[in-house]
């Protein structure tokens, strides 16, 4: 998208994404800005010049950001440029039918609206929360587990690690499972199926042994869920047979999937742990005991940090932490990896999956399901952002497959598998030199550093042009000089050379 050239996708990314936004409240031209740079927050630059107003910004003052409420703070987002950005990208842009796409999909056999749902955490912890994000577009919940036994949360039970914006990219809990009796939980099923009958209910359920297991399927398929997810890998339950135990045992996922199965008739997720180093004999284990699907992943075993004054890994209950689940877009490189792992599989051909792990973005969403994901689930995105998350998710998938003339996104599932090979099948006879583009280069001479410091000493860097200059005796065509340049300005050259 051309918005992304003139830095107005970073100004976009300043943005605090505020409730009930002043901007929008002050707009003389009864435009929505804050809705459109959300849009553009999250990748969705199309859908925001799409949308945008033919009412033209260029000679308006700006009220809206005056009212910003960054003008007191730092500098208020550029919001008038964003706009203007936008509405010159809208004269470019083809039309396309984003309605005659088909974003419909299935879980296990369960029609689905889209293939986003909540997934099992206190996102969709009571009646109201999955109420709203149904209102808001998601296509279902998977309801925050269930469990016989009682459960005293720690306070405080987040921790975080922060980028270099406001937004957090890796996430921490310590926190367990539902805290209500059983029946409560049961009876918000029935409401909600009552209430939003389009909507998937899956009921996420832990039992301490075979008959609770068995019980807890059967009781929530009489209250209406539409599908069982057996929670084998929450990473912060420490007692035996609980939580990441089983899912680190092929052989206790297949006894306790059995045991789900005895109880209940409509489809079961079994969900996985990636605390694990192969997740594919797990996951057979899981079809063996009658698993209709595969859930994956769960969040991983981690400590973000440790205090320096107070020398306690956060989060801090009284002096003491522990060791918990880590979640956000941090670990998508890791869920990407078990889900093609389980999607390459020949023993589990047939088998949904149901892809979660660090998506925030449309382009995340994408990127799972065209390694074999069939349904997606969300909950770290939702708890910084908010259930409006699936605004952008639904019309950036809608605008990608529209573009490129896809009428179904099933059709995309697995799209990308075959191009995952292993490492002994990569051509490497060949070399991709990068190329310098002179009038988007501005002269900061990080590729030099990190090529001299970390890479071949193939850039030289001319201090009184500040200007990179290729060696291409030494450069071996890793692309370090790429990743880190933060204009994007060095691309590659057209002809892959011969290193023979």
């Amino acid at each position: 998208m051309v918005l992304r050239s003139f830095g107005e996708k970073e100004e976009a990314d300043r943005c605090l994404l505020c409730e009930d936004a002043p901007c929008t409240q002050h707009c003389s031209r009864g435009m929505k800005p804050d809705r459109l740079i959300r849009s553009v927050y999250f990748c969705n630059e199309r859908g925001a010049a799409d949308s945008i107003a033919q009412i033209s910004c260029l000679d308006c003052d700006a009220p809206c950001e005056k009212a910003c409420i960054l003008q007191n703070k730092t500098k208020p987002i550029e919001i008038k440029k964003i706009l203007c950005s936008l509405e010159e990208v809208k004269k470019t842009l083809d039309v396309v039918n984003c309605k005659s796409v088909d974003l419909s999909c299935s879980l296990c056999g369960v029609p689905m609206e889209n293939p986003f749902l909540l997934s099992s955490s206190v996102v969709a912890s009571n009646y109201e929360m999955c109420a709203k994000a149904f209102e808001q577009g998601f296509a279902g919940a998977a309801f925050k587990t269930i469990c016989t036994f009682e459960q005293h949360e720690a306070s405080p039970r987040f921790s975080m690690l922060r980028g270099r914006d406001h937004a957090f990219y890796g996430f921490k809990n310590i926190e367990q499972l539902s805290g209500h009796q059983v029946e409560e939980d049961l009876d918000t099923f029935r409401r909600l199926k009552a209430d939003y009958p389009t909507k998937v209910i899956v009921a996420s359920i832990m039992g301490q042994n075979e008959q609770e297991w068995t019980e807890l399927a059967s009781a929530c398929e009489e209250a209406g869920a539409d599908v069982i997810e057996c929670n084998f890998s929450c990473p912060n339950m420490e007692d035996r047979d609980l939580g990441v135990t089983i899912g680190q045992s092929p052989e206790l996922i297949e006894r306790f999937t059995r045991a789900v199965r005895r109880g209940c008739s409509i489809p079961i997720l079994a969900k996985m742990t990636p605390n694990i180093t192969d997740m594919v004999p797990c996951a057979v284990a899981a079809k063996r005991g009658g698993a209709d699907g595969i859930a994956a992943i769960n969040t991983i075993q981690s400590i973000t940090g440790v205090n320096l004054d107070t020398l306690t890994p956060d989060p801090s209950v009284k002096g003491k932490s522990f060791v918990g689940g880590y979640s956000g877009v941090a670990v998508k490189p890791i869920a990407l990896r078990f889900i093609s792992d389980l999607a390459k599989c020949e023993e589990l051909k047939g088998l949904h999956i149901s892809g979660m792990g660090g998506i925030e973005t449309w382009q995340d969403a994408l990127e799972f399901i065209l390694l074999g994901a069939g349904s997606l689930q969300l909950t770290t995105a939702v708890m910084q952002y908010g259930y409006r998350v699936i605004d952008d998710l639904l019309d950036g998938m809608a605008y990608y497959l529209a573009e490129r003339g896809i009428s179904r996104i099933s059709d995309l599932v697995g799209a990308s598998t075959d191009n995952i090979v292993s490492g002994n099948e990569l051509e490497r006879d060949t070399i991709l030199f990068p190329k310098f583009h002179k009038d988007l280069c501005i002269g900061c001479g990080r590729c030099y550093i990190s090529c001299y410091d970390g890479g071949h000493q193939a850039i030289q860097f001319d201090q009184n042009a500040r200007y990179p200059k290729l060696d291409g005796k030494k450069c071996v065509g890793c692309h370090l000089c790429r990743l880190v340049c933060p204009a994007d300005a060095i691309g590659v050259v057209k002809k892959r050379i011969s290193i023979k």
